[in-house]
């Protein structure tokens, strides 16, 4: 990706980070939290997703519309002027959905056919997930605003934190299976071909049980999707050789193993209710800072270089400043004022180092691809 973009989104995601603390200093009067993960997942991730998909140095222009148009769209959710939000909505989706089929195919038959990718499926998963949810957050906010056909509480546009995060995740994925060479074992083909289903349909359950407020059921899929993730992180550590990237997406992967521990933690707390007034809010806050700036975070910076690793900075000590800033620094940061300008800057000079180091000249890099 050319450095004018990852300026770009760069700016975006300190803007969005700093979103996440903006109350501490001019109060609750407005959802700062929906603009902040909007901006997050919908703008950075979801552009990125579109990106990637498309494979090319240059963004074209139909992904440089998506970035403005999700830019407007989260302030519009943030402003609650939910009709023109849902229409920004629609138009979001169908661009999303022209790049799906450009790239795959109407119809997923990469999910169903041999021949393809654990990557290529995991890729083509990742940018249905972001159109559905897209048209489906459409159909949501204009329920709520006109229709009131369904009145679930849990069914809202703050609902779909999740369904886009849930597309980065995906993308993520694709990342880590492109770097995984062709084995031909049975056991390792059964193996990926398990994990795609089991990631891909246990969030999309875990998503309806939410909105059902399945509590126990939700446990049940956690405890599923933690071990999956277990699997393919001990398939990735194994068959990827060593290769700069795969020191940040072994990170990537631990961190996503916290969430889940975090998930079941939360739910768990919520089941027993007498400690959740006390703990609930600080664990889903947890939650959420390790899922985004953790794992996602990871996916996404890992994209952006895609063409330059090996990149001329020190990954060890780059992943412990990434830990403690998530794990230390942010939670303290929704206590104190000052530590979250401190976790701000922080933020910033982590992605400033991720993003702009340069390429050490002379090695040859290895470019992702479905």
């Amino acid at each position: 990706m050319r450095k004018r973009y990852r300026f770009l989104f760069m700016i975006i995601m300190v803007m969005a980070f700093g979103f996440g603390y903006l109350h501490l200093f001019v109060g609750e009067a407005y959802n700062f939290e929906r603009l902040h993960i909007f901006l997050f997942n919908l703008t950075s991730g979801g552009t990125s997703i579109l990106y990637y998909i498309e494979n090319e140095k240059r963004m074209s222009k139909r992904v440089r519309i998506f970035l403005v148009l999700s830019i407007v769209f989260a302030v519009l959710a943030w402003l609650e002027f939910f009709i023109p939000a849902a229409f920004c909505g629609l138009v979001l989706g169908c661009i999303a959905n022209r790049v799906r089929c450009d790239a795959f195919s109407f119809f997923p038959r990469e999910f169903f056919l041999r021949g393809y990718t654990t990557a290529t499926r995991f890729a083509h998963a990742s940018i249905l997930c972001l159109v559905l949810a897209l048209f489906i957050s459409v159909g949501v906010i204009l329920n709520n605003a006109w229709l009131h056909i369904v009145t679930l509480e849990t069914l809202s546009i703050d609902t779909f934190f999740l369904g886009f995060s849930f597309p980065v995740s995906l993308i993520t994925m694709s990342v880590m299976f492109s770097l995984i060479p062709n084995v031909k074992g049975a056991w390792m083909q059964l193996a990926t071909l398990i994990a795609f289903w089991v990631i891909n349909l246990g969030v999309i359950l875990f998503f309806l049980f939410i909105v059902a407020g399945k509590l126990w059921p939700q446990v049940a899929v956690t405890l599923l999707l933690f071990f999956t993730v277990v699997l393919i992180f001990i398939i990735f550590v194994k068959y990827v050789k060593e290769l700069q990237q795969k020191s940040f997406l072994v990170s990537g992967m631990l961190f996503l193993l916290y969430t889940a521990i975090t998930g079941i933690a939360y739910i768990l707390l919520e089941i027993g209710s007498d400690g959740y007034p006390v703990w609930g809010d600080f664990l889903l806050r947890l939650h959420s800072v390790v899922a985004l700036y953790g794992w996602n975070l990871t996916g996404l910076s890992v994209i952006y270089r895609r063409y330059d690793f090996p990149i001329r900075l020190n990954s060890t000590q780059l992943i412990i400043g990434h830990w403690l800033l998530v794990g230390v620094v942010v939670p303290l940061g929704d206590v104190f004022s000052g530590v979250a300008l401190l976790a701000t800057a922080g933020y910033g000079i982590f992605l400033f180092l991720m993003f702009f180091s340069g390429k050490i000249s002379g090695e040859p890099g290895v470019a992702l691809s479905e």
